[in-house]
Order: C-alpha cells, then sequence, then structure tokens
C-alpha cells in the first residue's frame, strides 16, 4: 500500500526523497492530530446542536428572490448562528461580499462622527487601512470623521496594558481586535487572551464595543470570543465557517443592537433585517456550517504538518510545529522573495482548479506591495481551500491555510517543498540531514 502511494505521488511530480521527509514528519504527529478531531468532534456537536434547536427544516433550504420578506431559511440560519456562538443575534447574508466588507461594516454602523476606534493589537490586516483612513480611500471612516488610535503589541507579543490605559478615552466607542495574524509574524490570539484583554478594557470603560475579526479563527477552539466577552465577532463565510461549500457572503453575530445596527447599514434604515433575499444558495450555507468544524480541522492538520516540514528545514515558522493553534494560518519565513514565490506556485500545482497556472506578484487593490496568491479554488478566492498568499517584502514569509481534507493539505505542502527543491532553494541533502 505504501509502495502504491509513493508510486502515484511520483506520478504527480514529488520525487521519493520529499515524499520519505513527509511521511517521516506525519509519523510524528498523530497525538497533535488527535487532540485536533477532539476539538472537531465537540464543535460538530454544537453545530447539530443548533440546529436542531432552531428546528431546521427542509423549508429552509428553499430560499426566496426579490426583496426577501419573511425569508424562513435566512432568518432561521440566523439564529442557528447566533446559538452556535452564543450572541443575541446574527447577521448572515449573501449581499456582504467578503471578510473586509463584513468587518467595514460592522465598523460604518456602529461607528459615528466624533467617536474614537482603538487597536490595542497593533496595525490591522492591510485591507482595513483604506476602510479606517490610515491610508487614503474613498468613504473612509476617517472621511465621516472618526479617528483612530493604535497600541502596537510588546515585543514579545504581549499586550501593552498601560499604553492602552492611557489612550482609552472618553471618545473611544468601538475597540477592534484582530485575532489572526494578517502579514504580520506576530501571534495569533487565543480566545483566553482575547478575553483577558476584552475585560481590561472593559474595566476602563464597560460601554465600549469589543469587535474580534474572527477570520480563521471559527472551529479552531471550543470557545470563540463572544463567548468570553466580544460584543460581536465578524468573519468570512468562504473561510472556516463556510466549511468550502458557501459561495460567497459574511457574518456578524453580537449584540442585537450592534446587529441591528450593521443590518440597516447594509439595506436600509428602516428596511433593516426584514429585506435581502437569499436567492437559491441556502443549502450551501447551512450544509457548509455543518462541514465547518471537521474541514476546518483538515486545515489545522495541514498547518502542523507545515511547521513541521519547514521549522525542520531551518527555516522560522509562526507558529512553530509546538505551539497550541489559534487559528488555520501558517507563517513560513524565507527571508527572499524567490523562497515567497516557489512556495505558492507549489501549492498552485497542488490545486484542483487552474494548477496548471503560474502565479505571480501583482499589484492588488487594498495592498501596500505587490501581493503573490496561489489559490486554485471551486469558490474563488476561498481560504478555507488550500491556499498561500504572500506580499513581496521584509521580513518575505508566505502564509498557508486551507485545504478541504487533511489528505490534500498533505500534498499541497508536499509540492510546495518540490518547488522548493526544484529551485535550488531547499536540497535533496537538506532533507536527509534535517532532524527528525
Amino acid at each position: 500500500m505504501g509502495e502504491q502511494l509513493e508510486e502515484i505521488y511520483e506520478s504527480m511530480g514529488i520525487g521519493r526523497a520529499v515524499y520519505r521527509y513527509g511521511e517521516k514528519i506525519a509519523g510524528l504527529l498523530s497525538e497533535r492530530f488527535g487532540q485536533i478531531d477532539a476539538v472537531a468532534e465537540y464543535n460538530q456537536v454544537k453545530v447539530l446542536r443548533a440546529m436542531q434547536e432552531k428546528q431546521v427544516s427542509e423549508a429552509c433550504l428553499l430560499g426566496t428572490t426579490g426583496y426577501g420578506y419573511n425569508d424562513l431559511g435566512r432568518d432561521t440560519l440566523e439564529g442557528v448562528y447566533a446559538r452556535v456562538f452564543h450572541t443575541q443575534d446574527a447577521l448572515v447574508r449573501p449581499q456582504i461580499t467578503c471578510g473586509t466588507h463584513a468587518l467595514a461594516l460592522a465598523l460604518m454602523s456602529n461607528l459615528r462622527p466624533g467617536d474614537e476606534l482603538l487597536s490595542p493589537v497593533g496595525k490591522p490586516y492591510d485591507t482595513l487601512e483604506e476602510v479606517i483612513g490610515i491610508r487614503p480611500g474613498r468613504g473612509s471612516l476617517k472621511e465621516y470623521g472618526i479617528t483612530y488610535r493604535q497600541v502596537d503589541l510588546k515585543e514579545d507579543g504581549g499586550f501593552d496594558y498601560e499604553g492602552i490605559r492611557g489612550v482609552v478615552n472618553e471618545r473611544t466607542r468601538l475597540v477592534t481586535i484582530q485575532r489572526s495574524k494578517g502579514y504580520q509574524t506576530r501571534p495569533t490570539l487565543s480566545v483566553d487572551r482575547i478575553g483577558e484583554l476584552i475585560a481590561f478594557i472593559k474595566g476602563i470603560k464597560p460601554d465600549v464595543i469589543c469587535m474580534v475579526d474572527n477570520c480563521y479563527g471559527e472551529f479552531v477552539e471550543r470557545r470563540e470570543p463572544s463567548d468570553v466577552g466580544a460584543d460581536m465577532v465578524v468573519g468570512s463565510l468562504i473561510k472556516n465557517p463556510g466549511g468550502g461549500l458557501a459561495p460567497v457572503g459574511g457574518y456578524i453575530a453580537g449584540r442585537r443592537d450592534c446587529v441591528e445596527n450593521a443590518a440597516c447599514r447594509l439595506t436600509s434604515p428602516g428596511l433593516g433585517k426584514e429585506v435581502g433575499a437569499s436567492l437559491g444558495i441556502l443549502p450551501q450555507f447551512y450544509q457548509g456550517l455543518f462541514l465547518a468544524p471537521t474541514v476546518t480541522a483538515a486545515a489545522l492538520k495541514g498547518a502542523v504538518f507545515a511547521a513541521n516540514v519547514y521549522e525542520r528545514l531551518g527555516f522560522p515558522v509562526t507558529p512553530d510545529g509546538r505551539e497550541s493553534r489559534h487559528d488555520i494560518i501558517q507563517a513560513v519565513t524565507f527571508g527572499a522573495p524567490e523562497g515567497v514565490i516557489a512556495f505558492c506556485q507549489g501549492i498552485q500545482a497542488a490545486s484542483p482548479v487552474d494548477s496548471h497556472v503560474t502565479p505571480e506578484p501583482w499589484d492588488m487593490p487594498g495592498y501596500d506591495a505587490r501581493v503573490i496568491m496561489a489559490a486554485g479554488a471551486f469558490v474563488s478566492g476561498s481560504s478555507i481551500e488550500l491556499s498561500a498568499d504572500g506580499p513581496i517584502k521584509p521580513p518575505y514569509a508566505v502564509y498557508f491555510q486551507g485545504g478541504l481534507t487533511w489528505p490534500h493539505a498533505r500534498f499541497g505542502i508536499l509540492k510546495s517543498l518540490q518547488s522548493l527543491v526544484d529551485q535550488g532553494i531547499v536540497r535533496e541533502d537538506d532533507l536527509a540531514e534535517s532532524r527528525i
């Protein structure tokens, strides 16, 4: 059986040295994978319970057109999300186009001119810079008279509590906490750490709204940020909670007033959540959410595997191969653009869609440097599917995520390593000499 597997990998362009190196790494991870599966089982039952409690029925899968009045499936799905995240309400819509849109919607609907937005965890993800007005952006918060303050993390990744205390003031209305690392090599924030930060901020100003950018973090742990005090959790359906089936969409789950504000901004004052047709895609939303815990587990296994594969070859990785995981992203730092490009080209070659295409860096909207992206996905841009990307700027790190199944995630990582071998960035001798 092992020989047959090795042969089919070889027929797919993965040499024996790379394959055997990967086999040795995978053999070390059985206990870690068992822990991931235990979390997935817990979250699977949590999602199932929410669907049963909300009495999801066949009628919920039918959907509406036009105004979407009385859309049973849409309203029930939002109730399911509220149960899963333990919040008062939720907004889950195909009209929310992406994670950045969901975050902008949550911010713009809950801030008013004269308010101040605070990020106590450093610089937000690149695409939010124009939303906030850090870089000029048409219709930014800055244009509407909303100011912004930022407190960077300490060098060790800890929170600068004194710095945060010093900037919270009477105008601080909303605090945004990015759970994942974005295009940085800082640690991802655990739910426990997010809870500690929220408790500290609420201790200074109890009425402040705490919003968590939950992208890439859903179902990685047993709890979500909404379980530890977040007033809103926000994310994209083409990441973890869509389970690889949702073709578009985003969600905001949280306090009823915050969610209603977002609904009125998405549609219109006076209409709010009452309108918005589901357009026949509710089955993918429901089934994607149902599959999300196990799909997330597959992506997590791929991330742990990638960390061990590259760390043992001497590349800096974040998180490392032993750390606890709080999102599905794995950063690998190559220190040169050639490594980032070769890695992404290997991931693209491992994809079920557009595997024949060679990705190259390009100027993407919303970014301050050229970015290379590998994503041969069934859903365009879906980063719960096997994907990798990175900005072409120091420290030249690549960010790997996704994999709808563990076998595909494993294949993709081996293909990325083979690409580095083929381009002379990693030597086959390095594979044999690595410490395993």
